[in-house]
């Protein structure tokens, strides 16, 4: 009987300690977990650069509203790959300027719907993405692809100021033979910062310009600057969650 009874015991005692081993195992695991992926959404502006401004750097008068969405790989605690999706429009309009003269004259406008998908690497300098908390600064670029549906207009172009420019009405109609794109490869170079609340929720701002391949964007080359290409800027700001955080390190927290 006492043997039974020691027997008993020991396998019970060897029980617990298992218990404590597995616990142990699942508790070091858990310590180790890490997030790998993160969504984010935003609101923004775009911002057209270039023919039917007065400045290279575009302007704020005929800025169209975006949204983007965009799903993060989370790679190392420096860097994400990120692809992203924006969606909204550009617009230009002489028209909106006062100075020079010659552009209420010329009265070229264009608008666009705009389709951008991209993939970009995302560099955090201060090596904090599987923390998500406090304020993290950040660089990217990739490259992506934009759709568009240009519709240019020089219907109120003056012909009579431009008397002694004969040639610019040759170059409206020749830019209106060559016709406007509607996908163009895009190069997207950025920067931006984020604040986490906490490890599953962050809020963003950031800005992020996108060079282009082609001068038609607005529908517009020979007759305005033939010598540059087109380009724009988005700036935006957003929330970024991180599906299964609970707690540090994606573990529950437990408080003693």
């Amino acid at each position: 009987f006492e043997i039974k009874y020691i027997i008993s015991i020991i396998k019970k005692i060897a029980s617990f300690f298992a218990v404590l081993i597995v616990v142990n195992n699942i508790s070091a695991n858990a310590q180790l977990m890490v997030p790998r992926f993160e969504l984010g959404a935003g609101i923004g502006s775009n911002i057209y650069q270039g023919d039917l401004t007065p400045s290279r750097f575009g302007s704020y008068k005929t800025m169209k509203v975006g949204f983007q969405l965009h799903g993060s790989l989370i790679l190392s605690p420096s860097f994400l790959a990120r692809t992203n999706l924006s969606i909204g429009g550009l617009r230009g309009d002489d028209a909106a300027y006062d100075n020079p003269e010659f552009r209420k004259q010329r009265n070229f406008n264009f608008k666009t719907a705009l389709i951008e998908l991209s993939e970009l690497v995302v560099w955090n300098p201060l090596k904090t993405n599987y923390q998500n908390t406090g304020f993290s600064p950040y660089l990217m670029a990739g490259v992506g692809v934009s759709f568009l549906s240009v519709k240019s207009d020089a219907s109120n172009f003056n012909p009579e100021y431009f008397a002694d420019e004969a040639e610019i009405q040759q170059n409206i109609a020749a830019d209106q033979e060559h016709g406007t794109p509607s996908v163009i490869p895009v190069v997207p170079v950025g920067a931006g910062v984020r604040y986490g609340f906490s490890p599953a929720l962050a809020v963003y701002a950031e800005s992020t310009y996108r060079l282009m391949f082609t001068d038609y964007l607005d529908g517009f080359s020979k007759a305005t600057n033939p010598d540059g290409n087109d380009h724009y800027q988005t700036i935006s700001v957003g929330i970024i969650f991180r599906p299964g955080s609970k707690g540090k390190l994606a573990c529950p927290a437990v408080s003693y």
